[in-house]
């Protein structure tokens, strides 16, 4: 996904935008012709949900879906933050352009900081933010005047210092965004952060998305609010953001650690860093395998419904068998087996001393749970659908570690079809107007968005199909909603009720299961279940508002038709 028109799409042609859409539909179209060709029926059949998911996801991977976007919803966008009333110019603020490592591209950040600087002049800004230059590079000529060069870190905290000592009797601190040479501002970055800062003037820290440059503009990354554990093993805030300057930071490296703690970065939600190149994300390794599981670890309730399909709950069954955990309990919820062998199966399992619960009626996986909950002993639960294989014998021990966090809520696993591509990798609350799983089919080996389907981090919800969970903050929360989500969404709305509470869900990648999917229950293809389900649909929207509202660890900018993180056309 490339544009070679330029940085902003404010200018681009009519033409050229009906060329670029028509690219882009022929691109799509190229890219899986069957599916493509199906999606257009559905539209024609005004089946008109089903369309906008696949041909979303279908437009969305095209290799000019960027610089469609880029001429169309990225020109409005900047249009309406023009149109704006524009707060002044932070007048803490300066701009550190770090020129060490390579200043062979150094003319261009400035020329576009200038411009960026006239943007601001153009909409009333009378002072504008000073400009160092970290390293030894030789300012350009038509720079000289506008540019202070500081060959070290030193000296750049000695040319700080002012603006510190200025500052110091108020509590506050100078604001620095900060850029490596090469990169390149965005000419509304400086108006786009002032309005953040004017907005949230506590914040301690704003980072903007970016993309990358390379023969145009490319590769953009939409980021998410917030997100603490993400952060932890992608770094997607150095050179990319305007940070309050810590008045305690010394020594030589810059400048993540001249960055004032803080609890509660402010996302920007504009492309305002145009990048050479930009910090990977950093997969953690498995956890290490041992013999054992540490012995402190609470006692785990693990919870199965089950409906016949003897052959899906033994394999369930000795997969809990072969789990590495010190202390757990197995309850199995029957709803109405009547098949031979699996009512055989059963007896076998309750001879050896395994509780089974008859709870036979129509399915209500909601009902059946919260009726069971008060009389498990753990202080964890785990709900386990009976068709879930288990890959390695850690999984337990790995969501139990995590769900005793004080700040996490539910946790889910990361989930794999039988092929090896991804089932569940967190849900993404607005997609269709609902909920879906994140990250669905993505292949072995495929990184996906920023490899985020591999990264544990904080998301909205987490499937039920393998959870774990405190009981003392299900039942705070009320349990699952029996009225309104018999059977789907009832984890969503857990998972919205604990986040309210401030305890988030947290998917864990390194937790890794085989989901066979619902083949107990069967599919929702049948009248009676399509009813069900749009009105449980229809519950989620007018209880979490999800047909109108973005998922905070999603993006505005991202397809809210498709469960893979394309960008929105």
């Amino acid at each position: 996904m490339r544009d070679r028109a330029g940085l902003s799409g404010a200018k681009v042609s009519f033409w050229r935008r009906v060329a670029l859409g028509t690219l882009v539909r022929i691109e799509a179209f190229r890219l899986a012709p069957q599916r493509y060709l199906q999606g257009l029926g559905w539209r024609a059949r005004g089946l008109k949900l089903r369309a906008r998911h696949r041909l979303s996801e279908l437009m969305g991977n095209a290799p000019h879906a960027y610089s469609l976007w880029i001429a169309t919803r990225e020109a409005q966008r900047h249009e309406a933050l023009l149109a704006d009333p524009i707060p002044d110019v932070p007048p803490s603020l300066v701009i550190v352009v770090d020129a060490r490592e390579d200043a062979s591209l150094l003319s261009d950040t400035l020329l576009s900081v200038a411009t960026a600087c006239d943007v601001a002049r153009s909409k009333g800004w009378g002072d504008l933010p000073g400009v160092l230059v970290l390293g030894n590079a030789a300012t350009p000529p038509s720079f000289a005047e506008d540019v202070q060069t500081v060959p070290c870190t030193q000296t750049l905290r000695r040319a700080l210092s002012p603006r510190m000592d200025a500052y110091a009797p108020s509590g506050a601190r100078p604001l620095v965004l900060t850029l490596k040479a090469g990169d390149q501002l965005a000419p509304v970055a400086l108006l786009a952060y002032a309005a953040a800062i004017e907005a949230d003037p506590t914040a301690g820290l704003f980072y903007a998305d970016d993309d990358l440059l390379a023969d145009g503009r490319h590769t953009p990354h939409f980021k998410p609010e917030w997100n603490a554990e993400l952060a932890r093993h992608h770094d997607f805030l150095t050179d990319s953001c305007v940070f309050r300057l810590d008045p305690l930071w010394s020594g030589p490296l810059w400048p993540e650690p001249a960055r004032l703690v803080c609890a509660r970065p402010r996302h920007v939600p504009y492309v305002l860093h145009h990048r050479r190149a930009r910090l990977a994300p950093v997969i953690p390794a498995a956890c290490p395998g041992s013999s054992t599981a540490p012995s402190n670890l609470p006692h785990v309730s693990i919870v199965v419904p089950t409906r016949n399909h003897c052959g899906l709950l033994r394999m369930c069954m000795e997969g809990i068998a072969a789990t590495r955990y010190p202390s757990y309990d197995v309850t199995i919820i029957d709803n109405g087996s009547d098949e031979p062998e699996t009512l055989a199966y059963l007896l076998e399992l309750a001879q050896a001393g395994m509780r089974i619960v008859r709870d036979p009626g129509p399915f209500n996986y909601a009902a059946m749970h919260n009726r069971i909950v008060g009389q498990l002993a753990g202080p964890l639960i785990c709900f386990l659908n009976n068709d879930i294989e288990m890959i390695r014998p850690d999984w337990l021990e790995i969501m139990a570690v995590a769900a005793g966090r004080s700040e996490v809520g539910a946790v889910g696993a990361r989930l794999l079809y039988p092929d090896g591509t991804i089932q569940h990798a967190g849900i993404v609350t607005g997609v269709g107007g609902g909920a879906a799983h994140a990250h669905r089919f993505l292949a072995p080996g495929d990184e996906g968005y920023f490899a985020r389907a591999h990264l544990p981090q904080f998301v909205s919800a987490v499937t039920a199909a393998c959870l774990v969970v405190q009981k003392a903050r299900f039942l705070e929360v009320g349990g699952f909603d029996e009225a309104n989500f018999a059977v789907a969404f009832n984890d969503v709305d857990l998972c919205l009720k604990l986040t309210a509470r401030g305890w988030k869900s947290l998917y864990e990648p390194r937790a890794v299961l085989i989901h066979h999917e619902s083949k107990s229950r069967g599919t929702d293809h049948t009248p009676e279940k399509r009813a069900r389900f749009a009105g449980e649909l229809a519950a989620l929207k007018r209880i979490w508002h999800t047909d109108h509202k973005t998922d905070p660890y999603h993006h505005a900018e991202l397809s809210p038709f498709s469960e893979h993180f394309v960008v929105r056309l």
